[in-house]
């Protein structure tokens, strides 16, 4: 029963897109989709689309000069095609479907979108990439009843594609950067799966950037890795431990992958996002080149980065509990809910519209105004679909003018005067919130243990599933062994290093670099 609640309340989270004035701030203000065309949005769109918190933008032409560009673009171009096929690729600032563009000057991404189809011969051209692909993906070998002549794998991500892209348009260093993004879905063939966590068809959102020198693209590279960071920890009120992953659990064909792990209620950790330095391994491959400053060839540097659907399973399996989901306020696509009780009674139903009317500018609110259903039926369904805050306001309330409160995460009643309502349901989403962050950092950091050697890993990891501290040597050799002995796998080297030992947890041999280790989904 509760993977079926939990179920039928993701279609919330997902038809149900939250939007926000000002992410900065993080002001619980809505912006009302229909109404758009007076509200001029702050916050920073393409650095948040990862979890589409975007507001539906409808309207004309419409711009604010200081940090966004909305274009209203209709009709399709095609700049170049993929291979010899009748492929094309959409580019401009954005797509150029009868939408509305949004760019970010601040990170300058632009979005584009890419064939999903793509020929072998182009996942051939970097040997590490297809290596490590290889088992995943899924081929279409027939069309139109005919035999092609050559197989077309749908794609496990574009990286091939793009950069082969990228080798007709760029010319001159003056072209560069290309910092382009597109949403869309992939096709993994998972031997096993998990709803949200591991699907072999999933929604994602995939940056591909070529700049002019390494340093460039590394500093983008961390600039990715630092925002989804921003976005989990802040928006979705799950701490992260940010790191660079070992050669063997690096992205395929990169020269470095980092990556934000997180570790869900029972402990396991989950790769919430990644962001890869691929240096000039693909442009190479692909023979991406430009006339660089001196007016010599040279191969431009590349970077990958990207965040799945996956962050809705992360929310609930972090958050959630046996009564359903538990959403943060910043992302809940309805923050309050106002259930009225006896509303058959004289000006209870009228009362409840009144503070609807108050709060509905404000705060994403809903009204249960359902009379088929009783009060308590109502109480259980929000707490399922994790509805951060309810109201409840009954007759004898509204004459003591007050109303109460209850708070999804802690189950706690607060009661509260009407006309303090307005600045206490922020004051409590605020706290709610922090809460949510506060009791998964308590968690992790119980969670997570240190192993000086093989039996204490081993024991640690047996008794309280989590995170493991651990000096590493650097050897495949020993990630494989704790692997098989334990089902824990490398999850990253992170930043913040600390010195817990001289010796290798393995084997025994000098060690300096301390990696987390943990079992995953």
């Amino acid at each position: 029963m509760r993977k079926i609640n939990i179920l039928y309340s993701l279609f919330i989270i997902l038809l149900l897109p939250a939007c926000y004035e000002d992410l900065g701030s993080y002001d619980y203000h809505a912006i009302n989709t229909l109404e758009v065309d007076s509200i001029l949005p702050s916050y920073n769109i393409d650095r948040y689309d990862s979890l589409c918190i975007h507001p539906v933008l409808r309207g004309t032409q419409y711009s604010d000069t200081n940090r966004f560009t909305y274009q209203w673009e209709i009709g399709t171009q095609t700049v170049g095609t993929a291979h010899d096929l009748n492929l094309y690729v959409e580019l401009s600032e954005g797509f150029k479907f009868a939408r509305y563009v949004v760019t970010d000057k601040e990170t300058g991404v632009k979005n584009t979108y890419f064939p999903v189809l793509i020929p072998e011969s182009l996942l051939q051209k970097e040997k590490d990439h297809v290596e490590g692909f290889a088992p995943e993906v899924a081929w279409v070998t027939e069309a139109g009843g005919q035999k092609l002549d050559e197989r077309l794998c749908i794609r496990p991500t574009s990286e091939t594609i793009i950069t082969t892209m990228y080798s007709k348009w760029l010319k001159s260093w003056r072209d560069l950067p290309f910092v382009y993004n597109q949403w869309c879905s992939v096709l993994r063939w998972e031997k096993e799966t998990r709803p949200f966590l591991r699907s072999r068809e999933f929604l994602w959102q995939e940056g591909h950037t070529i700049h002019e020198t390494a340093k460039e693209a590394q500093e983008r590279t961390l600039q990715m890795l630092d925002i989804y960071a921003d976005v989990v920890e802040n928006l979705l009120a799950i701490p992260v431990i940010k790191g660079i992953k070992t050669e063997t659990e690096k992205f395929a064909g990169a020269e470095e992958t980092y990556t934000i792990e997180t570790m869900m209620y029972d402990g396991k950790a989950l790769q919430s996002a990644t962001s890869h330095y691929f240096g000039q391994n693909f442009t190479k491959s692909f023979n991406v080149t430009f006339q660089n400053r001196d007016g010599k060839p040279e191969y431009p540097y590349q970077t990958s980065w990207g965040s799945t659907t996956r962050l809705i399973g992360a929310i609930i399996m972090a958050h959630g509990d046996n009564r359903g989901l538990k959403l943060p306020p910043r992302v809940a696509p309805i923050q309050v809910v106002l259930v009225p009780v006896a509303m058959h009674k004289e000006g209870v139903k009228e009362k409840a519209q009144e503070i609807y009317e108050q709060l509905k500018n404000k705060y994403r609110i809903e009204l249960d105004d359902r009379e088929k259903v009783s009060p308590g039926y109502k109480f259980n369904d929000w707490e399922m679909r994790g509805v951060p805050l309810r109201i409840e306001m009954g007759p004898r309330d509204i004459e003591n003018g007050v109303c109460v409160l209850v708070r999804r995460d802690t189950n706690e009643k607060i009661e509260v005067k009407l006309t303090e309502l307005d600045a206490k349901v922020g004051e409590i989403l605020e706290l709610i919130q922090q809460n949510m962050y506060d009791v998964c950092k308590k968690r992790m950091e119980a969670k997570t243990t240190i192993a000086h050697n093989l039996d204490e890993f081993q024991a640690n990891m047996n008794k309280e599933q989590g995170f493991i501290k651990a000096m590493w040597c650097g050897s495949a050799e020993c990630e494989a062994k704790i692997k098989e002995l334990t089902a824990a796998k490398s999850r990253c080297m992170p930043f913040e290093q600390e010195h817990i030992g001289d010796t290798c947890v393995c084997c025994g041999k000098p060690a300096t670099k301390m990696v987390i280790w943990g079992r995953q989904y």
